[in-house]
């Protein structure tokens, strides 16, 4: 992996030049919140973004979209509207989840859909400094060495960017000249030192050890029933992870000239209707069982498949749930912790 410096001064124009690839995309403000979106004026970037509503997963798995259009006679696969883009100010977290994504969609059962979209999108990652929701040391997610083209660490008055690919090193040469191969001993004890001092800067700490041995442990635990009297079954935990695949498929046909098209979506294992099969059996009817569900999945299912947690640290959920359900506070309820639960109550 190499890498180059670049001046903050010359971000814009470098981005600038990236649209002869494809849309540029990054944080922009929106009310007192972050959204990734269409960067068709540069000045609207807003590089004290921390985490945005939506994850960046909305590029690669749309939150809805054509699978295919059909007739009586034919069909027309949708992977053909698919159009270069590049997503700046990605950051470590994200990237991790964007891995995630990567083993569920491109591994065993390719997902062509996602592979696509995944192929034509360039990941700009950027540093970042925690809040007091960010947990991604707990989840050892706070650096990432793969899963982006490029890399840009924040250095003062300079960026260091790492080439995490051939795509990367590609894009580098639309603007070469703004970027500066020279790096010194100099610039790499600078760029440690400032990885010491962000990883100082995390406030809020997860004890992560032997998580997949308490959910199994805690599989009849009364705390899910207390979760699940708080739970509001609104699966915005689903909607924020940069983790979550759960989606679901519908047909849409206008019969009277027999075309129509196929529609995926995204859906949550949070819903009561998700479980519900044929005969009107429900898996799953209760909110108790379900937030156990979410939490296995994440705590335990994933790590116990792939070797870590299907959580990034990011935050996002604590952000979100209106009645403080949250990683943070499943692990603090599991753990037995004196840490602050839910609605401000000591467990």
């Amino acid at each position: 992996m190499k890498a180059l410096k670049l001046k903050k001064r010359d971000l814009s124009a470098y981005l600038e030049a990236l649209r002869k690839y494809g849309t540029v995309y990054g944080p922009v403000r929106k009310g007192d919140k972050f959204v990734y979106d269409a960067l068709d004026d540069l000045d609207r970037l807003d590089l004290r973004m921390l985490r945005t509503i939506v994850p960046v997963k909305k590029f690669l798995v749309p939150p809805k979209f054509n699978v295919f259009s059909f007739d009586d006679k034919s069909y027309r696969s949708e992977l053909d509207d698919v159009k270069p883009s590049v997503i700046f100010g990605v950051h470590p977290c994200e990237i991790h989840g964007i891995l995630i994504l990567d083993k569920l969609f491109t591994e065993r059962f390719p997902d062509p859909y996602y592979v696509e979209r995944r192929k034509r999108t360039a990941i700009l990652g950027l540093s970042c400094v925690p809040d007091d929701k960010c947990f991604a040391r707990s989840t050892n997610t706070h650096f990432v060495e793969s899963g982006f083209d490029l890399a840009f660490n924040d250095l003062g008055d300079e960026y260091l960017v790492w080439v995490g690919s051939s795509l990367g090193d590609d894009l580098i040469r639309y603007r070469l000249d703004l970027f500066d191969e020279n790096i010194k001993q100099s610039d790499l004890d600078h760029y440690v030192k400032w990885r010491r001092w962000r990883d100082s800067q995390y406030r809020l700490e997860m004890d992560m050890t032997g998580m997949p041995d308490i959910m199994e442990l805690s599989h009849d635990s009364p705390a899910w029933k207390r979760l699940g009297e708080k739970c509001l079954s609104c699966g915005a935990c689903s909607m924020v992870c940069p983790t979550c695949t759960c989606y679901n498929i519908a047909d849409r046909m206008n019969p009277a000239v027999f075309e129509g098209f196929r529609e995926r979506s995204w859906d949550s294992c949070m819903f009561k209707e998700f479980a519900l099969v044929a005969g009107g059996h429900n898996f799953r009817k209760d909110r108790g069982d379900r937030v156990r569900l979410w939490y296995t999945h994440k705590l335990k299912a994933f790590v116990t498949e792939f070797g870590k947690p299907a959580c990034v640290g990011c935050g996002r959920c604590i952000d979100t749930c209106v009645v403080d359900i949250n990683v943070k506070t499943v692990v603090c309820e599991l753990r037995g912790s004196t840490a602050v639960a839910f609605h401000g109550e000591r467990k």
